[in-house]
């Protein structure tokens, strides 16, 4: 067996052992309006109590070495809190993909069946309705604060952890508060405390005072203990604006490449005065002549706000943030107003601002993978959860590198032209004779079909739909490539027998097969 053939294997074998151990790789980690803020009277803590619910999910995770099916059904508790509205808040992890929900009151007896009606897997928030609302009526909403809460004040951890069935309360302290990255490229305030936050804590409010100050959504690993993070109020008003309309567009953000003015030799260079301060514009989102920022441009304000030499702005005597923070406060209609300084004049601009950072490395978002199948072949765009299948085994993730493989060279790439995405063969061969003599192409993206550059699933599904020649050859992208080919016919022959071996269901997704069942262009 050749040296590539070996290391693919390897990788078929590193799919497979995956698929067993992780129930998704990526975006998931198992374990509203001002309105919502003013509701009548503290909350005592009975109260508090009566407004946790206990949250059951059935699970049908991807399979993205199987794209045809789905995950072996895994069950799943967490947290979750009355909000108004006759809603649940909870975390988005813990219900994402569920084929089933069901909520549980303190000390109750019964389960009530539920719906997810919104969620956000970026900022990992997600609402419940109930299919019996009389639940609500002596369940009532949680009192939100509509301020972040101070360094050191004092907090309680409401949830219901793995180990027992009833409710635990924890009790400890903020201990910070930072705007960082929850699931790239969703950026947000989050709260850091030292309560202990365990799996099935995630969705249970935290509350300091008689206010809920936000939810509970992740620990610390890595061996430390008792280091919790919780989602701020203000993360959530701006979840629940967002969906009042029945649709969730996402948090608007910048996606341009910044660096630190730190550095003595880069203000020289820049000719700027000791007491000029912001951060430096190290490559802009897009290159075109009308888009507002530049290479080199340095950014000293957001709105009225200074920013600081490390990209920083003050939000209170002991509240430091990333600037862009303030994006999510400022931006309007698509934009927020920046004062630059560019070649020594200093200038008011409108930055346009986007929930959505173009990729050619998609993230799912709680759909399921799209694929085709042709032969013994599974064809499948590659996905961020998909790429985190590699995980980090440095071995392989070398040797991916060494072969010029785009899951590596192109993973934060912009697309090159619109619709553009990677198109992955995501499983090993199907037995047939077929295949014989080819090495295993589990994680090769495709280059070409019969010399034709494929764009997207989309497009690889229709050349092979439309091809008419006697054979099918396809190209990969990288080296240690070999270049498989078939006959057109027996291959078009072999795939329902394949699929009927194997107990398939269905040759493609739907949105593939609409594309392999409509009419040839002509």
């Amino acid at each position: 067996m050749h040296h590539s053939a070996r290391m693919l294997r390897g990788l078929v074998d590193l799919f497979a052992i995956v698929a067993l151990v992780t129930p998704i790789a990526v975006g998931i980690r198992a374990q509203t309006s001002e309105a919502g803020a003013a509701q009548a009277g503290p909350a005592t803590a009975r109260q508090v109590e009566n407004s946790v619910v206990k949250v059951f999910a059935t699970m049908r995770y991807p399979d993205f070495g199987r794209p045809w099916t789905k995950q072996s059904p895994t069950e799943v508790t967490a947290s979750g809190v009355v909000i108004e509205g006759k809603r649940i808040l909870t975390n988005a992890h813990a219900v994402l993909y569920a084929s089933q929900v069901q909520v549980q009151a303190n000390q109750a007896g019964d389960k009530i069946s539920a719906t997810v009606a919104a969620i956000a897997p970026g900022i990992d928030l997600a609402v419940l309705t109930l299919d019996d609302e009389s639940f609500f009526d002596a369940h009532p909403p949680l009192t939100r604060a509509n301020t972040l809460p101070a360094i050191k004040d004092p907090v309680m951890a409401y949830g219901y952890p793995t180990g027992g069935s009833s409710l635990s309360i924890t009790k400890g302290i903020v201990s910070r508060i930072e705007f960082t990255v929850y699931n790239f490229p969703v950026s947000g305030l989050r709260i850091q405390i030292d309560a202990a936050i365990n799996p099935g804590n995630s969705g249970g409010p935290a509350v300091a005072g008689d206010k809920m100050i936000g939810l509970a959504f992740s620990r610390l690993g890595g061996g430390t203990e008792n280091i919790g993070y919780i989602i701020p109020c203000e993360e959530i008003e701006l979840f629940l604006r967002d969906i009042a309309d029945g649709r969730y567009d996402g948090k608007p953000a910048m996606f341009d490449e910044l660096q630190t003015l730190e550095n003595p030799a880069l203000r020289a260079f820049l000719k700027l005065g000791k007491r000029v301060e912001g951060t430096v514009v190290h490559k802009p989102f897009r290159d075109d002549s009308a888009y507002p920022l530049k290479e080199w441009d340095l950014i000293t304000k957001i709105g009225d706000t200074p920013v600081d030499d490390q990209g920083m702005s003050k939000l209170s005597d002991n509240i430091r943030v990333h600037f862009t923070y303030l994006i999510q406060r400022l931006a309007q209609d698509g934009k927020v107003p920046l004062t630059i300084v560019r070649a020594g004049r200093e200038l008011a601009i409108e930055l346009p601002v986007s929930p959505d950072r173009p990729s050619v490395v998609k993230d799912l978002q709680g759909a399921y993978p799209a694929y085709l199948i042709y032969g013994p072949l599974v064809f499948s765009p590659v996905s961020r959860q998909f790429l985190g299948l590699f995980g980090n085994n440095a071995t392989l993730l070398g040797w991916l590198g060494t072969a010029g493989s785009p899951l590596i060279t192109r993973s934060g790439d912009k697309p090159a032209f619109l619709d553009e995405e990677l198109v992955v063969v995501s499983s090993p061969f199907f037995p047939h004779k077929l295949a014989q003599g080819y090495s295993n192409p589990a994680g090769k993206v495709v280059k070409a079909v019969n010399g034709i550059a494929i764009k997207n699933l989309r497009h690889l599904v229709e050349v092979l739909r439309d091809s008419r020649d006697e054979f099918i050859a396809v190209e990969f992208h990288g080296r240690m490539a070999e270049s498989p080919v078939f006959s057109r016919q027996e291959m078009i022959a072999a795939t329902e027998e394949i699929l009927t071996d194997n107990g398939i269901r269905s040759q493609g997704s739907p949105d593939a097969l609409a594309v392999w069942n409509a009419r040839p262009a002509r």
